[in-house]
């Protein structure tokens, strides 16, 4: 018996280990960034792969200079810039793979990233993974232990900024797999769906992660799978990122949660927006915030064919997916100064446990 067990599962590792894995890179105007994301995946040590370039109209040429430098790279030029969800919507939708990688152009990775990930995903199945992000520019410095969610739709990259000390050095599960190098099979996009064009940019993964949770599909964090990020080359920390992330947090809310759930939390998410509202005010982004909420009233019928969407698929309730999500979030010292995150934090953990107890009634 336990021959036959040991040849099962040689069996199922031989089939993984040719399994093929389509890596999409989504490029605009990523410059030199994508070339070494290129390189470095070319020293990968699990040989049947296949990558696909999709070009958002980069005017820079670099996508054409990638091409011409590696030749099996599989190109496909968009039109316009169909925006993160949009772009990589093309690219899943054009691969092979029985696995899929959506990696940004401003990382590299280290050569055993596949093989890892692959790994771990024999073990846990059908789900969605992220390796463990280090700084591109400081190799012993977080970008992401595993991403976050709150009951209030905020995301986060846990750890971000601090040095990695092996503090989360085991596979476990998270909050949602970061779109900056999010791994999974291609069966999850059959069921989950593919990225939400609506959105654009920014919580696209927090988006799908909440939707394959509400499906009973898992996000896990992979630390011995290793990439390293530069972060935000396009856009940074100004008032157009912020006006993303907040239009498509809301978005979110609005979207995943039963009219039920929106009713009971509604009380407490007034006092968040309230929150918001004040956050936006002291960074200088108070126009951005005004911005997401007009576009949020002007697609009102988008979002309700949305929300209708999603509820009829939904098979595990609001209740269940929140009780275990963190209270506290983590932002960035340089966007918000050490002292106004510990308040804002203080805050929002205790009107997160009062959403969680309305929730819960």
């Amino acid at each position: 018996a336990k021959k036959l067990v040991f040849t099962n599962f040689s069996r199922t590792l031989d089939k993984i280990s040719q399994s093929l894995v389509s890596i999409i890179i989504l490029n605009y105007n990523a410059d030199q960034l994508l070339l070494d994301c290129v390189k470095s995946i070319m020293k990968t040590n699990y040989d049947n792969f296949e990558i696909i370039v999709v070009d958002n109209a980069s005017v820079d040429g670099s996508h054409i200079k990638c091409k011409e430098k590696f030749k099996k790279i599989r190109l496909i030029e968009n039109e316009k810039n169909l925006g993160y969800c949009g772009g990589n919507n093309v690219g899943i939708q054009d691969a092979k793979g029985d696995f899929i990688v959506i990696l940004n152009p401003d990382t590299t990775v280290e050569p055993n990233w596949l093989s890892e990930l692959l790994s771990v995903y024999n073990k846990y199945g059908e789900a969605l993974y992220q390796p463990k992000h280090l700084s591109f520019n400081d190799k012993s410095v977080f970008m992401s232990a595993g991403n976050m969610m709150n009951v209030f739709g905020f995301g986060y990259a846990r750890e971000k900024g601090k040095k990695d000390i092996n503090q989360y050095n085991t596979v476990e599960q998270i909050g949602y797999a970061s779109g900056t190098c999010l791994f999974a099979p291609s069966s999850v996009f059959k069921k989950v769906g593919l990225l939400d064009p609506f959105i654009f940019l920014y919580h696209d993964d927090l988006d799908l992660g909440w939707r394959a949770a509400q499906l009973g599909i898992k996000s896990y964090y992979v630390p011995s799978s290793i990439i390293y990020h530069a972060e935000s080359y396009i856009l940074g920390w100004n008032s157009e990122k912020f006006f993303w992330l907040e239009r498509n947090r809301k978005y979110c809310l609005q979207t995943h949660y039963s009219k039920d759930t929106y009713s009971k939390i509604h009380p407490t998410l007034m006092l968040v927006d309230l929150l918001v509202w004040l956050f936006y005010l002291s960074k200088g982004f108070l126009g951005a915030k005004i911005r997401a909420e007009l576009d949020l009233r002007k697609n009102r019928k988008k979002i309700s064919e949305r929300y209708e969407h999603l509820e009829h698929l939904k098979k595990i309730s609001d209740r269940d997916l929140v009780m275990d999500l963190p209270d506290a979030i983590h932002i960035p010292s340089n966007v918000t100064g050490k002292n106004t995150s510990s308040i804002f934090n203080k805050l929002i953990r205790r009107l997160s446990q009062r959403a969680k107890k309305a929730i819960s009634d």
